[in-house]
């Protein structure tokens, strides 16, 4: 099951509605996909209620005695985390993650925020084994400005792979308004946009869909057509389950590994919703 996790410590860089776009997109490739908000405001809830039912089905958490779990059949996971994210609860998140992504404002806040947490993931085992690969989006560039140049230029002196930019446009904003996303509208609309997306989702296409090994007997049935399964995560690996199963991403990995992941397993900080099943394997 692949997870992609869209993270950011600054409020207002995009991770909302960078998290809406590729769940659509998924949506639109034929996986079932969860979108879901690793917050207690859940606030993805809103723009999922909008979305027209004839467009290609995007699956919110589903609620099972106070505690969020993800539906059964699910692919594919887009997790948009609250800002803030740090210490076990960003390890979380990198525990169960194959991609994080990090839309990036261009400004010094901004970019000294995303260094700081680039700079945390990368001490964390899965991130440093490039089993959780971490990138970089430029957010609300304006194309007239040296603004896109400055971001790479930033992202080349971090160390992190820089995937492209999106512009500062209406067009995202009056698409999540009706429910919708680029992905969703007339293409005559918005290819300027779809251009820019490009790059950033040939960069995800080994972890969307990656490909399946030969002795690789576990794959997930679901009533959506679905490509190839991510062979990290068994098919009896399913949200009700309390506990990792044997043979899953976890066994076989490193002792201070395992002691960071026992450590990234407690309660989201600040929340009144339980801790997502999903999130305490």
């Amino acid at each position: 099951m692949p997870v992609i996790a869209v993270v950011n410590r600054k409020g207002g860089s995009g991770k909302s509605t960078f998290s809406a776009h590729l769940a659509a997109w998924c949506a639109r490739q034929g996986h079932a996909v969860m979108l879901g908000d690793v917050d207690r405001q859940q606030s993805s809830r809103t723009w999922l209620r909008r979305r027209p039912a004839e467009l290609p089905a995007i699956a919110p958490w589903a609620m099972d005695q106070n505690t969020l779990r993800v539906p059964s059949g699910i692919s594919h996971v887009v997790l948009d985390t609250p800002g803030g994210l740090h210490g076990f609860d960003l390890a979380r998140v990198a525990a169960f993650a194959d991609v994080i992504l990090m839309p990036v404002c261009n400004s010094a806040f901004d970019r000294e925020s995303a260094a700081l947490c680039h700079a945390e993931l990368s001490a964390l085992p899965r991130v440093a084994s490039g089993r959780c690969r971490v990138g970089a989006v430029g957010m609300r560039i304006d194309g007239r400005t040296n603004g896109a140049q400055v971001m790479r230029d930033w992202a080349d002196a971090v160390g992190i792979p820089f995937l492209g930019v999106l512009r500062e446009t209406q067009v995202y904003t009056r698409a999540l308004e009706r429910g919708l996303t680029i992905f969703d509208v007339r293409e005559s609309q918005v290819q300027a946009d779809l251009a820019q997306w490009q790059s950033i989702l040939e960069w995800l296409e080994p972890v969307i869909s990656p490909p399946q090994a030969a002795n690789d007997g576990a794959v997930i049935r679901t009533t959506a057509p679905v490509s190839r399964i991510a062979s990290s995560r068994p098919d009896n690996l399913m949200p009700a389950q309390e506990s990792l199963v044997h043979g899953t991403r976890l066994s076989g990995v490193s002792p201070a590994a395992r002691v960071e992941h026992r450590a990234a397993v407690g309660t989201l900080a600040g929340s009144r919703t339980q801790v997502p099943q999903f999130l305490k394997r």
